[in-house]
């Protein structure tokens, strides 16, 4: 049985969903593994869920007598990145950093440079399985900076791809240690 089946049907078999799997040199195998989406509340991975799948696969490789020198099981974390048309659904509305395999500056209407392959802002669905990502390209304010009023707010950009023109997307590392919700692009 090939290395994916194993690590797939053990994760799922547990609940759970498999995120991502990686060799690395030195016999490192890193499996990142996310709770399934309930289209509810967010629900993360903990410590206990991850020390039961290792305690799993840590069975299952053995018998399928697969070879790794350390077993690592995490959860995605707050970069997870995103491969499936579900976990483009699942995280719409959030900010995301996407990496393009070809520069695409000229359809965003000439407003970005050409040579541009890497965006950050909101992921929109665009209808019939395409996706938008929509950013300004203003400067964010400094925590405690006082923004005028009545200063012109540079215009929002949009930018539509499919999921096969992507090398890469993760949801943005947003960080807040004072507990309030990021603001969406284009408030204030």
């Amino acid at each position: 049985m090939a290395l994916q089946e194993i690590v797939e049907q053990t994760v799922t078999g547990l609940g759970y969903e498999l995120v991502e799997i990686e060799r690395s040199a030195g016999g490192l195998l890193r499996i990142t593994i996310d709770l399934p989406w309930n289209q509810g509340e967010e629900q993360f991975v903990n410590v206990e869920d991850c020390e039961k799948v290792t305690r799993q696969l840590q069975f299952a490789l053995e018998v399928e007598g697969t070879e790794y020198k350390r077993l690592e099981v995490s959860s995605p974390g707050i970069d997870r990145p995103l491969r499936t048309q579900q976990d483009f659904e699942r995280f719409a509305g959030r900010e995301v950093d996407i990496t393009l395999k070809a520069p695409m500056g000229q359809a965003a209407g000439g407003q970005v440079a050409p040579n541009r392959k890497k965006f950050r802002g909101t992921l929109e669905s665009a209808g019939s399985g395409g996706w938008q990502i929509v950013w300004s390209d203003a400067p964010a304010a400094k925590p405690g900076q006082k923004v005028s009023k009545k200063r012109e707010r540079a215009p929002l950009q949009a930018l539509g791809f499919t999921l096969d023109e992507l090398k890469e997307a993760r949801l943005a590392p947003v960080v807040d240690f004072k507990g309030r919700k990021p603001k969406a692009v284009g408030e204030s």
